[in-house]
């Protein structure tokens, strides 16, 4: 079975190409593919690119021409629920488009032609990277690990009161987001439509207020590239754990 591992930022696949092995580099759609073998699994990386169109279409060209039968991504968000603070890892259970309005013809956050909200993460691989997330850590950087719905816009969120406007509208739709970002709604439903497993991880780099933009690319090198290498590691090494095990294994 082939598994995408997509990452939003080069940082945070750096680490995870450096130690594949029979790598090799592909072109498609403008875009770079490394295909390879890691920790025993078939593995293609891929930048999603930032936003939910081009994060789409990396996806797609991963499932139409790699055969990719799971998809893994990984990235950082704006924390806005309760609770979760910069440094904490939210494992999605789930993602809606914060921005997707169709109504009155449709109720607000749901994609059209679907009569869905919420594209659901896959359950199995949802847990494998919940249970890593919570086995990983950085001895310095404490961290709790959270799972919940995650809002996915093409805004970068830099103000409390655009927060703030995102969490109440989505609260009156019954939607709980615990944090939000760029591409994870488009990847889940683009997996969606071809029937293929998704799970997402996300490091909290801000509160997506003023202070979104400080010190970013250092919270990205020293926090999140570390987590992103560290819990999709561990995800797969508990994959071939189950594999080993009398029990059905991972491609089940």
């Amino acid at each position: 079975m082939t598994i995408a591992i997509l990452s939003a930022l080069r940082e945070e696949q750096d680490g995870l190409l450096h130690a594949m092995t029979d790598t090799q580099k592909t072109r498609r759609a403008s875009r770079t593919f490394w295909r390879g073998t890691l920790d025993g699994h078939d593995v293609v990386l891929a930048l999603s690119r930032i936003g939910k169109v081009a994060a789409a279409a990396t996806t797609a060209t991963l499932l139409e021409h790699f055969g990719v039968r799971a998809v893994l991504f990984t990235g950082v968000a704006g924390g806005v629920g309760e609770g979760v603070a910069v440094g904490d890892v939210v494992v999605a259970s789930g993602f809606v488009q914060h921005d997707m309005d169709a109504s009155p013809i449709f109720p607000r956050f749901e994609v059209p032609a679907t009569g869905k909200m919420v594209f659901s993460t896959d359950a199995m691989w949802s847990q494998r990277l919940l249970q890593a997330a919570q086995s990983c850590g950085i001895a310095h950087i404490p961290h709790t690990t959270h799972s919940g719905l995650i809002a996915t816009g093409d805004r970068f969120i830099a103000s409390a009161d655009d927060a703030r406007s995102i969490t109440q509208a989505l609260n009156a739709a019954g939607l709980n987001a615990l944090a939000v970002e760029m591409e994870g709604a488009a990847v889940a439903q683009v997996c969606a439509d071809y029937g293929v497993p998704m799970a997402a991880m996300r490091t909290i780099s801000d509160r997506a207020d003023a202070t979104a933009h400080g010190d970013f690319s250092e919270f990205v090198q020293t926090t999140a590239s570390v987590y992103a290498y560290r819990i999709i590691r561990a995800c797969l090494q508990q994959c071939n754990a189950l594999e080993s095990a009398p029990a059905p294994n991972c491609s089940n």
